[in-house]
């Protein structure tokens, strides 16, 4: 307890928490905004129905995981488009214990009742389940905001939040059911954690474990979100944790190997222990990559992402005319958003490039941050100021048209 407490009285919440937090507020309204304004669609049905018969009970349909046949790739993105669902109806099924017949919201306890076929008697299901992504898409920017401030200091923070909270692909994955913004949240915090298991090992042992045990957790979202990207950050993770973990590099690929394993096993958890439905993950094309420029050259030649192309075009300047830039801090993203920027995929519909985007703002941030420092630091900060304005209004502008 006096550890806990200890803990507690060392967090402050103090200015630079007080901006990143009222800009994720930002990113909160323009996301409720957004949901507020839709309507449930085909895809919400499918979520709703399928992502509760995870956590309820198995397919009526002989043979198959769930009445969408058998998902061979995203079933955390039905599982926590589902939870919200099946709690809210439990907690209507126990209300109703205290209301009279006639004000009953669920008329029966047959467990096989959808929730779809509830939806004019049950409240705010269009909220429900879209919230775990907001959520998701909420975290995705915590955690860039607390990686880059720690790596490029306050202002570089600010810089790659900022950024995030205005993007309209970023927003549009948060506003419904869809594995992408949770593939881009477990890839960017795999690939950290992956450096941040590779500081460890300097260090002692002792140190290890709870790391790697974060790692294990990061593949598991991983692969339960989106089984092409597991490839994908391995290899990533290895070749900057060879690059970091000097004299401890013999133990780099054991490391990756351990929690690689237990990302499998989370996902045979994902799908209930089934191992018919976990097999589907082995037997189907998803995690078929192509290369492709396509996306990247439509992401930035969008004129909602005008601000977000001029900063970018900034930033590899920048990257390649001063010396001070070039170091493991941004070159780790700037190669990170190319691998993934430069990718679809062939087999499931995916966005590889929406994962490559928390690494365009790491990049971004922390050249910024290195022309802040420089001499004529004050006309860096303004010029990236007005970048980060000129981005929020056509983001602004550009909201109606994310619906």
């Amino acid at each position: 307890m006096r550890l806990s407490f200890a803990a507690i009285r060392r967090f402050r919440f103090s200015l630079p928490q007080r901006i990143a937090a009222g800009l994720l507020l930002l990113f909160l309204a323009q996301g409720l905004w957004l949901t507020n304004r839709q309507t449930l669609s085909d895809r919400d049905y499918q979520y709703a129905r399928c992502g509760r018969e995870m956590w309820e009970h198995p397919s009526p349909l002989t043979g198959y995981y769930t009445s969408c046949g058998n998902i061979h790739d995203g079933v955390l993105a039905y599982r926590l488009a589902g939870l919200p669902l099946t709690l809210n109806l439990a907690y209507e099924r126990f209300a109703d214990n205290f209301r009279k017949p006639e004000d009953k919201v669920v008329q029966t306890l047959d467990t096989t009742a959808s929730t779809w076929e509830l939806r004019h008697q049950m409240t705010h299901i269009l909220l429900l389940l879209r919230l775990p992504f907001l959520g998701a898409g909420l975290v995705l920017g915590a955690g860039i905001w607390w990686v880059t401030r720690r790596m490029f200091g306050n202002l570089g923070g600010y810089t790659a939040l900022a950024l995030y909270v205005f993007s309209p692909d970023v927003l549009r994955a948060s506003i419904s059911p869809n594995p992408e913004i949770l593939t881009a949240l477990a890839t960017f915090a795999a690939i950290y954690t992956c450096i941040g298991v590779a500081h460890a090992m300097q260090g002692p042992r002792r140190k290890w474990r709870p790391r790697i045990l974060l790692l294990t957790a990061c593949f598991g979202a991983v692969a339960a979100s989106h089984i092409a990207a597991l490839g994908l950050v391995f290899a990533l993770g290895l070749a900057f944790m060879l690059y970091i973990a000097e004299g401890r590099r013999s133990q780099v690929l054991p490391v990756l190997l351990l929690s690689t394993v237990g990302a499998f096993l989370l996902l045979f958890a994902g799908y209930g222990f089934s191992p018919d439905a976990f097999s589907y993950v082995f037997r189907s094309d998803a995690a078929h990559l192509a290369f492709s420029l396509e996306p990247g050259r439509h992401f930035f030649t969008t004129f909602s992402n005008a601000g977000l192309t001029i900063a970018t075009i900034a930033a590899l300047l920048l990257y390649i005319a001063l010396k001070r830039t070039i170091y493991f801090g941004n070159t780790a993203p700037l190669l990170a958003a190319l691998v993934l920027g430069m990718l679809i995929t062939v087999g499931v519909p995916g966005t590889p490039l929406l994962w490559a985007l928390p690494f365009v703002f790491s990049f971004i941030a922390g050249v910024f941050a290195d022309a802040y420092d420089n001499p004529r630091g004050r006309i860096a900060i303004a010029a990236a100021g007005s970048i980060v304005l000129l981005q929020a209004v056509f983001c602004l502008l550009a909201l109606p048209g994310l619906l």
